[in-house]
């Protein structure tokens, strides 16, 4: 059985950080890559930032230059600092990452999602 388990979400003020966590657990042999999608009420889910298992990151226009994502190969964690925060970066936060059970076999596996809430 393995669980993405998101954390590090709230509520924080316009211009504002958060830094949002998803870590794997389970049993396999590594992870690979990671991504956060988000999706607000009424709009549809999009994607914010990818890793790929090359290293190439991806983000959406309308967070460039201000978060930033990252993984920890070793505690099998993705990472999204978010800073300068605005109103319409409240959604619910879910990430994704690869689950590598043996040389060339990787399933995705996403998380349930955290809340972010941007207001004064």
């Amino acid at each position: 059985q393995v669980h993405l388990v998101e954390s590090g979400g709230g509520q924080v003020q316009p211009g504002g950080s958060l830094r949002l966590s998803c870590a794997a657990s389970g049993s396999f042999l590594s992870t690979s890559g990671g991504g956060w999608h988000r999706q607000a009420p009424g709009k549809e889910r999009e994607l914010v930032a990818s890793l790929s298992s090359g290293n190439k990151i991806t983000y959406a226009d309308s967070v460039k230059g201000r978060f930033t994502i990252s993984r920890d190969n070793a505690k099998n964690t993705v990472y999204l600092q978010m800073d300068a925060l605005k109103p319409e970066d409240t959604a619910v936060y879910s990430c994704s990452m690869g689950i590598v059970w043996q040389l060339g076999v990787t399933t995705v596996y996403r998380g349930q999602g955290t809340q972010v809430t941007v207001s004064s």
